[in-house]
């Protein structure tokens, strides 16, 4: 049977790039699909991303049927960050055939390596702050809001095409039982605000612009020295506020203040993929009714993101934090939260989870692959 990899270049390939996931995922029970109007919005050259990025989509046929996608980027801002040669891949979704998995990071590679790239890292779909990450370890239940998901044969698809661990991301789980924290820590978290000055406070939704202003400040400056991080441009932060702001829960979306300066942030969101898996894609025509119906359902948190600024940091603004969310989670009834993504080697924000009760149930790797 004849394998082909060639680049989208018609609306055709791009409904077909599209919909792939629902033939490679037919059957598993663990699979969220998607919102297509989010990644077609993603992948459209007027998203904000591509005024500093150049991306390719690939898609692999065998006798002409659709088996394969892959998608390349050079990303500007990573360069300019990093200087590392890292061009990146993502969107990845393979039959299960080490030749056409080959074929298609061979032709991805290919295209970084002719603009000038040395490495070739992913799945970043297509950056740190977009989904990122193979699936590693933790098949046994859906991924949760904005979290990557795969078979378990991408494992060995991936490896046996020469890529290599550049770093591995943690997911951690508290139960109801663990939401409710130590009588020593929280009397050592309130002794704290007290001698410091921190306040912390819910985001003022009656000048939300203000906030978000603040958000992507702290957030862009708390993350400039971890791995891989890009900072996110003010286009591109609008675009996320926009998405944001209709489905953020006041009491998760956290700020900081030491003796009246921002410290820093701490953003959870209830676990949407609960009623994603049940909108196959779509908010039309009943997608919008099925949102109705089960938001109110949801009962598990994700904790998306925290923002320290360097000089406040390792000063127990974390812990404050932790223990701030699992209090409104405790009183609006939630029953888990997944903490995700940390790095692995970021030991004190694990190290702290894990006080908290928490116990780590997926992993999600990196990888890189000299070109």
């Amino acid at each position: 049977m004849t394998l082909s990899v060639s680049p989208v270049t018609t609306s055709a390939d791009l409904k077909a790039f599209l919909r792939l996931p629902w033939a490679i995922y037919r059957g598993d029970a663990n699979w969220v699909p998607p919102l297509l109007g989010e990644v077609r919005k993603l992948l459209s050259d007027g998203h904000p991303f591509h005024r500093h990025a150049e991306t390719k989509l690939f898609l692999a046929r065998r006798d002409g049927r659709v088996v394969g996608r892959i998608g390349a980027c050079v990303n500007r801002a990573h360069l300019d960050a990093w200087k590392d040669g890292a061009g990146f891949w993502g969107f990845f979704e393979c039959e299960d055939s080490v030749e056409t998995a080959a074929a298609l990071f061979g032709a991805s590679g290919a295209w970084l390596k002719e603009r000038g790239m040395t490495i070739q890292r992913g799945p970043c779909s297509f950056s740190t702050n977009e989904e990122c990450g193979l699936l590693v370890e933790g098949f046994h239940e859906p991924p949760t809001f904005m979290m990557a998901y795969n078979p378990k044969r991408y494992v060995p698809l991936v490896e046996g095409c020469g890529f290599a661990k550049a770093k591995d991301l943690w997911a951690w789980l508290v139960d109801r039982p663990s939401f409710t924290p130590p009588e020593k820590m929280f009397r050592v978290a309130q002794r704290l605000k007290e001698r410091e000055g921190i306040v912390v406070r819910p985001v003022d939704m009656s000048r939300v612009e203000q906030e978000l202003a603040l958000l992507r400040e702290v957030y862009n400056r708390a993350w400039a020295n971890n791995w891989g991080a890009v900072p996110m441009t003010e286009a591109e932060f609008e675009v996320v506020a926009n998405d944001f702001r209709r489905i953020v829960r006041p009491e998760f979306l956290l700020f900081a203040e030491v003796q009246g300066k921002p410290a820093g942030f701490s953003l959870s969101l209830p676990d949407y993929n609960f009623v994603l898996r049940k909108m196959n894609g779509s908010l039309f025509p009943l997608g919008w009714l099925t949102w109705l119906l089960n938001a109110r359902k949801i009962r598990r948190l994700r904790y998306i993101t925290m923002g320290i600024l360097p000089e406040y940091q390792r000063r127990g603004l974390d812990s404050i934090f932790y223990i701030e969310t699992m209090q409104a989670g405790l009183k609006g009834g939630w029953q888990e939260c997944e903490m995700s993504w940390i790095l692995e080697d970021n030991t004190v924000m694990n190290n702290t989870i894990e006080a908290f009760g928490g116990k780590r149930t997926k992993v999600y790797r990196i990888y890189d692959r000299p070109l």
